[in-house]
């Protein structure tokens, strides 16, 4: 069997070029070499050249970057599979067919061309059709546009844009259409934007991402009578946010009314290819040209969208541009050719109808969850599903109007809806974060808000989602619902919290997912305001590391890192057991003692500075005094040594000691005398927080107590220890010497806190282990 050496070579080189480029364990040899990849300074051209190997470890380097990013690029990769390798080896032929002789290569493009679009219109029940392969998937609709122009201005070939001054032309297209398509379609046709007309969708009946027709048929007649010529309808099998598809067979029945261009586009399309179509996609098969992504929904890189069309002159398509005379444009559907023949029918059927059961399958499971809504438009099969967080929502008080889902408004505030918003998007971000397979993101819609968007059909082929990645979905989703919900409750009654208590600000954040923003306010005493902002940063910055310190299962954090307010301290989600009065009393407690601290430190400050200059007079003084009484002639430098040896001068050497306790300047006389530096006044004890609230072993901060414990049994177990105690401090009070007054004091404190520490322990003590605690109290009595 004959086969062309080039062809083997190539798919050889191919197969060890993906092998290596998905390898993404391949060190590098060179030091100097994967440091020279890694930057991104482009480098001269070595004058030697490179080898394969060389240049697509470049490549590799280039693609994976740093080794932390390694992780999010690598899982694309790994699922382009057998198919992804054909798509790419396409695109290599295409390359080695151009150089073929020309008769040859016309032979050739024409069998891969029919072939194609003979496989797509037959797959996708587009009867007769014609087919645009097209890189960018605007560029069909704007080679369409162009076609009509050139149909329904029969001089236009000849005079051009001076044949659009009589009529306008006018392009309707939907408000749910992708952002930006007007606008892209006018600036390459080289049309004002006043050609452009947007239709609203429904606001009373039906769907609120559909076209509203009613109102589409009195926008064409009022640009009828005002002279303007009706073009192009551009409508979706599929919206862009939703994913719900217009009335496509109303919308034909205008168009033929009008005589006017209908354009579909849409992931909906895709279930054309299956054999139960719903009614409304399988209206799409009547209409003028529609525009299929099959890269996305087959799990092809680098293949080219298509656009199929009819149309019966063939001199016009030329002139649009959808067709060419030259053979190698028409090697761009070469890489496609290969995919499906690879895939085969039953492939491309199965990869679009596995998509479709994962949406199911997500869609069932969400309607046995409260406080989820979702916004389908067809229960039985929708592609896309669209759900989002809704706390006054429950799915079980809605059963018998499943249907109607979709159009239930319930009426919020604008506050509340931003809380949403941000809520739903912090949602989107943790299950795409957890299950990174399932694909989902978040969508923006104009009458919903943010909601979390599930297309299998634009990512289940890339990312190889299977049946248990929706099952690990919905599982993730069943242990954030509880999270919102609490945070949510408990976001009202914290800010209550914090507007009562002194010394705390609270700082309305929108766009925070989490519990709330708190400041705590320092009261500044006449310092300007540069000074009082450093302080303010100062309070806060320690406050949040000491609640970072403590432990709990809340997350505090300077907030995000653009948009958000200074100087605060962010509080994350919450659960259902947060204890909010705690939660505030402790950060209000820090933020006061942070400030002591910090005011304590300056008034030491200022008393050590003060305590050094009136030191520096004292000892300036007593040097003067010195030498008064040790007479002039002691200064003299010989007569004062013979003075000093015949009449020796006897003087006590005088010095200052600072007291930081007392603040006050004392003599050293006292400390030369006695050969020993005194201990001066006893310092007061350390204030300490009494919000240490007793907690149960294991029981972290911030969280309700949930026990039920007897309070006879704990009474009778607590008072053993407090007989004791009363016997211990009774010959203390019967002692009458001043210096047992700090000992007694101390001992008091101490036995407080043992006392505290049996009472928090109550289920030791009652399991007969009160009398080795109280022995050890009675021990550590006897050692003092």
């Amino acid at each position: 069997k004959m086969v062309d050496p080039t062809l083997a070579e190539m798919g050889k080189n191919l197969n060890e070029a993906m092998k290596m480029l998905e390898d993404n364990q391949r060190k590098v040899e060179e030091e100097n070499e994967k440091k020279y990849a890694r930057k991104d300074i482009p480098g001269p051209l070595q004058g030697s050249g490179q080898d394969m190997v060389s240049i697509l470890q470049l490549v590799q380097n280039l693609m994976h970057g740093e080794e932390e990013e390694e992780t999010s690029q690598a899982y694309r990769l790994q699922n382009v599979g057998e198919q992804g390798h054909m798509a790419l080896l396409g695109h290599s032929l295409a390359a080695y067919i151009s150089v073929l002789d020309r008769e040859r290569l016309r032979k050739l493009t024409t069998r891969i061309l029919s072939d194609t679009t003979l496989w797509l219109c037959r797959l996708f029940r587009y009867e007769n059709g014609s087919a645009y392969y097209h890189e960018d998937d605007r560029e069909g609709l704007l080679k369409i546009c162009r076609l009509v122009i050139h149909t329904r201005y029969e001089d236009y070939t000849v005079e051009g844009f001076n044949v659009l001054y009589t009529k306008q032309p006018v392009i309707y297209i939907s408000s749910a259409a992708r952002t930006g398509l007007g606008q892209a379609l006018c600036n390459q046709l080289g049309l004002p934007l006043s050609c452009m007309c947007r239709v609203p969708c429904n606001t009373m009946f039906g769907s609120q991402h559909q076209m509203d027709v009613a109102l589409l048929d009195r926008l064409i007649k009022d640009d009828v009578e005002s002279g303007k010529l009706p073009l192009l309808l551009v409508a979706n099998a599929g919206t862009p946010g939703a994913g719900h598809t217009d009335k496509l067979g109303r919308l034909k029945e205008l168009c033929e009314q009008y005589n006017m261009w209908l354009h579909v586009e849409g992931v909906n399309l895709a279930t054309l290819a299956l054999g139960y179509v719903s009614s409304s996609v399988l209206a799409a098969t009547k209409c003028d040209s529609m525009t299929l992504t099959l890269g996305s929904w087959l799990g092809l890189p680098a293949v080219p969208a298509v656009t199929l069309y009819r149309h019966e002159d063939p001199s016009l398509s030329l002139a649009a541009g959808l067709t060419s005379s030259q053979p190698v444009e028409k090697l761009r559907a070469l890489p496609l050719w290969l995919s499906l023949q690879y895939l085969g029918h039953d492939g491309i059927v199965e990869r679009i109808k596995h998509a479709s059961q994962l949406s199911q399958r997500l869609l069932e499971n969400l309607k046995n969850l409260d406080f989820i809504k979702t916004s389908v438009e067809d229960e039985l099969s929708s592609p896309v599903v669209v759900f989002k967080f809704f706390r006054e929502y429950s799915n079980r008080d809605q059963t018998s109007h499943a249907a109607q889902a979709s159009t239930i408004q319930h009426p919020i505030t604008s506050n509340e809806g931003h809380i949403y918003d941000t809520f739903n998007q912090w949602l989107g971000e943790q299950l795409a974060q957890l299950v990174p397979a399932s694909g989902v993101d978040v969508v923006e819609l104009e009458d919903e808000g943010t909601c979390v968007r599930f297309s299998p059909l634009m990512t289940s082929a890339v990312l190889g989602t299977e049946i248990q990645d929706v099952d690990q979905l919905v599982d993730c989703l069943k242990m954030k619902i509880p999270v919102l919900t609490s945070t949510l409750q408990l976001r009202e009654e914290f800010e209550q919290e914090v507007r009562r208590t002194v010394g705390l600000l609270y700082i309305e954040d929108l766009s925070w997912p989490g519990l709330g923003v708190v400041r705590y306010n320092y009261h500044s005493d006449g310092k300007n305001e540069d000074k009082q902002e450093k302080e303010l940063e100062k309070i806060n910055t320690e406050l949040l590391k000491k609640l970072n310190e403590l432990e709990s299962d809340l997350t505090f954090s300077l907030g995000p890192e653009f948009g958000g307010q200074k100087n605060c301290v962010y509080i994350g989600m919450v659960t259902e057991d947060l204890d909010v009065s705690e939660l505030v009393e402790t950060i209000a407690a820090t933020g006061r003692e942070i400030e002591e601290n910090s005011r304590l430190l300056e008034n030491m400050t200022e008393v050590v500075r003060k305590g050094i200059q009136e030191a520096q007079l004292q000892l300036q003084k007593a040097n003067e005094e010195r030498l008064l009484e040790e007479g002039v002639l002691r200064q003299i430098p010989v007569v004062g040594s013979v003075l000093n040896w015949f009449s020796p001068f006897q003087a006590s050497p005088k010095g200052r000691t600072f007291n930081l306790t007392a603040g006050s300047l004392e003599s050293t006389e006292s400390t030369y005398v006695s050969k020993a530096q005194g201990t001066g006044t006893t310092p007061p004890p350390t204030p300490t927080s009494s919000l240490a609230k007793q907690r149960l072993p294991g029981q972290k901060p911030f969280k309700r107590s949930l026990r039920s414990s007897d309070a006879f049994s704990e009474t009778s177990s607590v008072s053993h220890c407090d007989d004791l105690e009363k016997m211990e401090q009774r010959p203390l009070t019967l002692s009458p010497s001043p210096e047992q007054g700090p000992l007694e004091t101390e001992k008091t404190e101490e036995q407080k806190e043992v006392a505290q520490a049996t009472k928090a322990d109550t289920e030791d003590i009652q399991s007969n282990k009160s009398p080795r605690n109280c022995t050890k109290v009675e021990e550590q009595e006897s050692q003092r």
